[in-house]
């Protein structure tokens, strides 16, 4: 009996559910060996469209496609926060067939970590991009983030990877990782999915009561007011305070950051010459949830 075939929990619409490192590791090598490329969604589960169109993009690029379903702890810092978080693996597997993937890995904690709850002694941390914006609201959770990927790639093998550039350090931390770590990975960036008013397709919207969801559209409208500031010839100074003064409008949004970076390393953007790749970033809290949104100003949408 292989490695894989003791993985397998079970199948639905012919896709193949694996619990552990070794299964996983074993079904994409046997992929590789038969000529197969290989394309790999990293997801904590709840998936939505926004996943989905992920799973749609790996599978026009790659033979087989294969999604990751994991709540990792150590992205965590509130215990609440993450049991609270929505397990929904048996949707999730529906949500990754249709979309074209073949292989759902989906471990228990101590698969990934042994030992837990003591934490891992080995972390991965990126800090020329980790210890601003997100990761000064959240300690903690890029390192937690960037060791997961790192493993769940490292069992992957050889393959591209796709995320989504609503988290766009997440995208940053990730390309960095695999190039300072130079794993066989090629990472593809994908376009933000948004509901019709803008607002970034997240699992955290469910959380949302109906008269927060309508204010959270704010988010984009102040991404969007950055970009007409800039396209006016604004400086960094000039872009921040329109999209500040957008979300003030709205009295159930309170601000975190609203700036304008270097695209490449986040830092923020001295120089907004033409040539120069920019990124507008957002973080705000709408009643209890804190949402996240960026943008290409020179590529609005």
């Amino acid at each position: 009996m292989t490695a894989a075939t003791t993985a397998t929990r079970g199948t639905t619409a012919a896709v193949a559910v694996v619990d552990t490192l070794a299964g996983f590791t074993a079904r994409l090598d046997d992929e590789r060996r038969d000529g197969r490329t290989v394309g790999v969604v990293l997801t904590m589960g709840a998936l939505h469209r926004g996943h989905a169109s992920l799973v749609r993009r790996a599978a026009e690029e790659c033979a087989v496609v294969a999604v990751t379903d994991f709540v990792n702890p150590t992205q965590f810092a509130d215990a609440t926060d993450l049991s609270n978080y929505p397990r929904t693996l048996d949707a999730d597997v529906e949500v990754a067939a249709a979309s074209g993937a073949s292989l759902v890995f989906a471990p228990p904690v101590d698969e990934v970590y042994p030992g837990w709850p003591d934490p891992p002694a080995t972390t991965v941390s990126v800090r020329a991009l980790a210890d601003r914006w997100e990761g000064v609201s959240r300690p903690g959770h890029f390192d937690g983030m960037a060791t997961v990927v790192v493993k769940l790639l490292a069992a992957a093998g050889r393959c591209r990877t796709y995320f989504g550039e609503k988290d766009f350090q997440q995208l940053a931390i990730v390309r960095r990782a695999v190039t300072d770590l130079s794993l066989p990975v090629d990472v593809v960036g994908c376009p933000t999915v948004r509901e019709g008013d803008g607002l970034a397709l997240s699992s955290r919207n469910t959380r949302l009561a109906p008269a927060e969801r309508a204010a959270a559209a704010v988010l984009h409208r102040a991404l969007r007011d950055g970009s007409a500031s800039l396209a006016a010839g604004g400086d960094r100074h000039a872009v921040e305070r329109a999209m500040a003064a957008t979300v003030a409008e709205e009295p159930l949004v309170t601000l975190d950051y609203a700036a304008l970076v270097d695209a490449r390393d986040l830092e923020p953007a001295a120089d907004v010459s033409p040539a120069r790749p920019l990124r507008l970033l957002i973080a705000a809290a709408v009643g209890p949830v804190r949402l996240i949104d960026n943008l290409d100003p020179r590529r609005s949408a």
